[in-house]
């Protein structure tokens, strides 16, 4: 019997509009002129919000980099597609669930050619693809190695060009059919190698540091033992030319101040492959029929907390960047409010092509949102649930008794779950003996002061914890 589902997807205009997903690595909101950055210019991805629809609160379920691929391809969160981490243990892979359908093998059938070049990052080869030429793993920035359709090539230099240049090859073959393209740059994802043209930018300027780049971690004890995560702890080996004189404070700054530059150096490489890609669309005369979705696989820390990388489910973190484009249906310089979540792409896509959303998939379309017509139901909250090291065992018994962390996991970051509403985030670490966090997003964006033990806060407690009882329930992550 249809559901509301099928005749959502029923309303996708005719002809069946093209489909180009962009997906970049670790690129947090920071790294967007339209979404604030005054330093870092990125006009293609500005004329995507300009022309489209700008999302400011898009959030990720599992900020890591496998999970995240595999919900944005099923529409389903990691406790159903099986990928809860990044299998950094040759021992715990962990392969998404082959019988979920995803949206490229759905085009596929609906007679959608289809495509995707860059980053993979999954431990199973692409499945319902035309044409695939990934990077094996993380691949590297200079002459990487590709595997295409099964058999491994290397091209001479950067990956940010050579991966656009792949783009570029697909969209140019002649086919009637409509076509689905999955880009993905490998960047900016740290160890930083910037294309050679790009080298110098940014070195005349001094970047401002974030107004938590000092936190002192008072209110957060799990927080406090993710020393990992600290740029002046962790990222000094990278720099072999750090002076060696400098004190304390001023290390952290010189490695923050190259660190954040070459990953914005990285953007501007990926920023001007996706102009390259636009225009080509243009050219063709395909633009006005192709719905363009650009977005993260997560986002990052720079230098918020004095951390990099990401896995809490803190704002630099759970908030990516979502911009969609669809000028035959969409109208342009839309900045919309919606809770979004990366289990939405799949659904969003296959009801843009007017093909039925699998009862499998956990998202939502996000046409009603883009064509101006938001159901008075959509959600008024976001669910997140991180793993990767519940697997993880205590080392020894001296090591669990240990009154620090203990985990066997890289960044120290214990499993936890949450509800984010538009003001309010509750943060539950499980593993940890009922530790929570609450935070007033509006009274503290930078999320310094955990408000849980407050005696004040226990009406907003419960509701929160109500919510996140019920999403678990709705999602049924109720292991």
């Amino acid at each position: 019997m249809p559901t509301r589902r099928h005749f959502l997807a029923a309303l996708a205009p005719s002809p069946r509009p093209n489909i180009l997903f962009v997906m970049t690595d670790d690129q947090a909101v920071s790294l967007m002129s339209c979404y604030g950055n005054t330093l870092l210019k990125t006009p293609h991805m500005d004329r995507l919000a300009h022309e489209g629809v700008r999302f400011t609160n898009a959030f990720v379920t599992n900020s890591l980099c496998a999970p995240s691929r595999a919900s944005c391809l099923t529409g389903t969160l990691s406790h159903v597609n099986k990928v809860f981490g990044n299998s950094e243990r040759k021992d715990a892979i962990e392969t998404m669930d082959p019988t979920l359908p995803t949206y490229p093998e759905l085009l596929q059938k609906a007679g959608y050619r289809t495509g995707i070049v860059g980053k993979w990052h999954l431990s199973h080869n692409p499945r319902g693809f035309d044409t695939w030429r990934v990077l094996p793993g993380q691949g590297v920035y200079l002459n990487p190695e590709f595997i295409e359709n099964g058999k491994r090539k290397t091209y001479p230099g950067h990956v940010t060009d050579i991966t656009t240049n792949m783009a570029l090859e697909f969209l140019a073959q002649p086919d009637p059919r409509p076509f689905c393209l999955i880009y993905q740059p490998k960047g900016p994802h740290r160890p930083f190698t910037p294309c050679p043209r790009h080298a110098n930018l940014f070195s005349d300027i001094d970047l401002p540091l974030p107004p938590n780049f000092n936190d002192d971690f008072t209110t957060r004890k799990i927080a406090r033992e993710a020393e990992d995560m600290r740029l002046d702890l962790s990222l000094a080996p990278d720099y072999p030319d750090l002076p060696k004189e400098l004190s304390p404070s001023q290390r952290k700054h010189w490695i923050y101040q190259r660190f954040v530059k070459d990953m914005y150096r990285n953007v501007v490489g990926i920023d001007e492959g996706l102009g390259r890609v636009l225009a080509h669309l243009d050219k063709s005369g395909q633009a006005n029929n192709t719905l363009v979705i650009y977005t993260s696989d997560n986002g990052f820390y720079l230098g918020e907390h004095g951390w990099y990388d990401k896995r809490f489910m803190y704002e630099p973190s759970l908030r990516v960047p979502l911009l969609i484009r669809y000028p035959r249906a969409v109208k342009p310089a839309q900045v919309s409010p919606a809770m979004v979540m990366n289990i939405d792409h799949a659904p969003t896509i296959l009801a843009a092509a007017g093909l039925p959303i699998p009862t499998e998939m956990q998202g939502q379309s996000l046409l009603p949102v883009i064509t101006g017509k938001p159901p008075a139901t959509w959600r008024k909250s976001v669910y997140y649930h991180y793993y990767e090291n519940s697997w993880a065992e205590r080392i020894t018994a001296d090591v669990a008794s240990d009154p620090t962390f203990a985990y066997l996991t890289p960044h120290r970051v214990t499993p936890h779950r949450g509800v984010r509403t538009s003001r309010y985030k509750l943060i539950d670490y499980y593993t940890d003996n009922g530790y929570k966090e609450l935070f007033d997003l509006q009274a503290d964006p930078n999320e310094l002061t955990n408000i849980y033990n407050d005696p004040k806060n226990k009406p907003i407690i419960k509701k929160l914890e109500a919510e996140l009882a019920r999403l678990r329930q709705q999602y049924k992550d109720t292991a």
